[in-house]
């Protein structure tokens, strides 16, 4: 009896142990080096996706990674301003935020995403800590321009990063915690107070994509991982759905220029952060449950992964 039984177990278990196997050498790679992580796209909408992030965020904690998160709220920002009779205008891609919309960017992205986010987390037991770029001086911002048919345009409050405090956030790191990190910056001008109504000033709103890989550059991180809606960088889209796995820092400084809008932020950023001593940066398709464990933690991986130009005699990363 015992016989007939004992090895029909083992089978059924045996493809999870293989996956472990599996992961076992990345998690030897990765033990104790940081982790940022870019929470957007689908992932911050959809509630099973958003479970299936936190799972992963936890997974990576408990696993010796220092995972960090860094979000926006575009949708979530664009629904309040709508609630409250206030207009979402855009130019070149960006936000233009005006006092009142500062206002409303400060109370979704640190009132609602960010408290929404570290309650999931905190599901798991006492591991996130919310903060925002104000925090602790953590992001220092300047005033940014956009340049709308060659002409350069007033769009309000909108930064970017000029400089970086890290110590709250290694602080937080080194004590077993999950930073969790609204997208806000202080002004790097000491004189840019609030205006006469107190409203808007001293802080700017800040692309969570530039944001968070200032931080990975920052903090020296392993990685910078980058969810988005789509499943990569494609070689040559909109002609083919071909993802590219892996790319150089030079090749994708010669893509830049060809990208639509949405991807540029995403991959200057990924750009930015190899450039700046980060390992990998990767691009994500956040519409994928478990998205991060399957590239970190698998040989296949998926979505686009950006590298330092390779110098001769140095190993791949």
């Amino acid at each position: 009896m015992t016989d007939s039984v004992h090895p029909t177990r083992r089978h059924t278990a045996l493809p999870k142990a293989r996956t472990l196997i599996e992961a076992l050498p990345w998690l030897t790679r990765h033990n104790g080096k940081t982790v940022v992580i870019k929470f957007g796209g689908n992932a911050m909408v959809d509630q099973e996706l958003k479970a299936a992030f936190a799972q992963d965020v936890v997974f990576l904690r408990q696993a010796g990674l220092r995972p960090v998160v860094v979000h926006g709220g575009g949708p979530q920002i664009s629904a309040q301003l709508t609630r409250l009779g206030l207009e979402s205008e855009f130019k070149a891609g960006l936000r233009v935020t005006t006092p009142e919309t500062m206002d409303v960017v400060r109370m979704v992205l640190a009132g609602q995403v960010q408290r929404e986010l570290v309650n999931l987390l905190n599901r798991h037991g006492p591991l996130a800590v919310g903060m925002t770029g104000e925090d602790a001086h953590l992001m220092a911002a300047t005033k940014r321009y956009a340049r709308v048919d060659g002409e350069v345009v007033d769009i309000g409050r909108v930064g970017d990063i000029d400089s970086i405090e890290t110590g709250a956030v290694r602080a937080l790191l080194d004590d077993g915690r999950i930073p969790v990190i609204s997208s806000i910056a202080r002004s790097a001008d000491p004189s840019d107070g609030e205006d006469a109504a107190g409203e808007g000033g001293g802080v700017f709103n800040v692309n969570a994509d530039t944001a968070a890989a200032a931080l990975a550059a920052a903090l020296g991180a392993e990685t910078l991982m980058v969810l988005t809606d789509v499943e990569g960088l494609y070689a040559d889209w909109p002609d083919s759905d071909e993802v590219i796995s892996e790319l150089t820092a030079t090749e994708l400084e010669k893509l830049l220029p060809e990208l639509a809008s949405g991807m540029v932020p995403k991959m200057e950023g990924c750009l930015h952060a190899v450039r700046n001593g980060v390992r990998t940066a990767r691009v994500l398709d956040g519409r994928v449950p478990h998205s991060i464990l399957l590239e970190i933690f698998t040989d296949e991986g998926i979505g686009t992964m950006v590298v330092p130009d390779k110098r001769e005699g140095e190993p791949t990363p």
